[in-house]
């Protein structure tokens, strides 16, 4: 039933959000009449205190995706170093998933962020970090400037696609010499007549070897390094635009990650995204919503380490007990249990702030900065308690302790999030006055 409503949505001006909510509510209906039916979802503790039940059967339904058509592939795919995002992204498109917050009018389903914060939790139950990450590029990384700021043209000729999995996007911000020191980046983007002609590169581009287009940041005019980028829609088959290579990384191996290099590109000027030079400004407006993704991201993993982790030293014995038997065994996996649920309850925090539309520019730093040094924690200590057998490719925990390593460098380092927080207590150093 669900899946249908998604579908539907996806054809803007046929339906709005009522309509959703009202046939999510007649499925309710019907699902309660039947008393043996099966439970449709699976709640986790902190779920009533964020989510409603039309959370949840979203959830379920995405979950039923993940089953059926990413989990049973996934090693086959982290082997190849190597997903199929077209084919991934047109069926997750179809049920309305890449656009649950845009616009109904471009073929979003028009959810408030609680329901993107869903979708980024559930889509943990995917067996490794490559795919998701892959995901939240398209949904909370590479659109959402677009879906605010863009022109109606531009939302029509890459949003819209881009929310029915027709388009795969990736976000160009990264550069060699310019990674979370977002105001160095080098590359140019001039103008000539009515056009732009790009020269640069960027690194680390998560889907560049698939993308259909990448939502770039460039130097745009001269002036300050923080009002003189634009955010641009640049098509990836335009002439001059290179693949130099696909990186190969320690982990996030099904996810590929790309350099590329642009040699006078020409794109139409009409291709910025909402006004010229405020570039950074909206990049650092679509940070928040891939930092608040990231780390939703990391909740179910981490909760599924130690739920493994509890499960298999149990059974594996030592010196004539379980391993679990050790007081600083199940002392230390309560106390990661422990620090997870208080993630969830900053970050549950933190998105309805969001959702209400306030600045959690601070917020938003320290649930990245805690999901990235709690999923290092996790994985360490619970690899730790799998001995020998942690250490090798067989077991789930040993590519979360690769995966999950990324949290803590990609989309600002833990020192980048560190110097966010002290600027908002204003424990920065300042630099000394010159005295004339």
């Amino acid at each position: 039933m669900l899946r249908y409503v998604f579908s539907i949505l996806a054809k803007p001006r046929l339906v709005d959000t009522d309509l959703l909510l009202c046939l999510i509510s007649t499925s309710n209906t019907i699902r309660r009449q039947n008393v043996h039916s099966t439970p449709l979802y699976n709640t986790l503790p902190g779920d009533d205190i964020l989510y409603k039940e039309e959370h949840l059967q979203m959830k379920d339904s995405l979950r039923k995706i993940i089953d059926n058509d990413i989990n049973p592939y996934v090693d086959e795919w982290e082997q190849e170093g190597f997903f199929p995002a077209h084919t991934v992204f047109k069926k997750l498109g179809k049920a309305g998933f890449l656009g649950v917050t845009k616009s109904t009018e471009y073929g979003g389903l028009g959810l408030d962020y609680t329901f993107s914060l869903a979708m980024a939790e559930e889509l943990g139950y995917i067996n490794c970090g490559g795919i998701p990450m892959a995901i939240g590029v398209q949904t909370d990384m590479a659109t959402p400037a677009l879906a605010r700021f863009g022109s109606d043209k531009l939302k029509k000729e890459f949003l819209t696609p881009s929310i029915q999995g027709d388009y795969v996007a990736c976000l160009g911000v990264s550069e060699t010499e310019a990674g979370s020191d977002v105001a160095s980046i080098q590359t140019r983007a001039e103008k000539r007549g009515g056009d732009l002609i790009i020269n640069g590169g960027k690194m680390w581009i998560t889907n560049g070897t698939q993308a259909d287009w990448m939502c770039l940041l460039a130097n745009t005019r001269q002036g300050l390094p923080h009002q003189n980028k634009s955010l641009i829609c640049l098509p990836m088959d335009l002439p001059g635009i290179q693949i130099t290579k696909k990186i190969d990384k320690l982990g996030m191996r099904s996810s590929d990650t790309a350099q590329v290099f642009f040699e006078d590109v020409r794109v139409p000027q009409t291709n910025i995204i909402g006004e010229e030079g405020q570039g950074f400004t909206y990049q650092m407006l679509q940070f928040q919503e891939e930092r608040l993704w990231g780390a939703a991201a990391t909740l179910v993993p981490m909760e599924t380490v130690i739920q493994e982790t509890v499960k298999y030293t149990r059974d594996r014995k030592i010196f004539g007990q379980s391993v679990l038997s050790n007081q600083c065994v199940h002392f230390t996996l309560a106390e990661l249990e422990t620090e997870v649920e208080l993630l969830r309850s900053l970050l549950y925090r933190t998105v309805l702030l969001y959702s209400q539309g306030n600045n959690v520019t601070k917020q938003a730093s320290m649930c990245k900065l805690k999901a990235g040094r709690l999923a290092r924690q996790v994985t360490d200590k619970c690899l730790q308690f799998w001995g020998g057998m942690g250490y090798t490719n067989e077991v789930l925990i040993s590519r979360f302790f690769r995966d999950m390593r990324l949290i803590s460098i990609g989309g600002g380092a833990d020192e980048v999030m560190l110097s966010i927080i002290c600027k908002f207590m204003d424990t920065l150093p300042r630099p000394p006055k010159v005295n004339s």
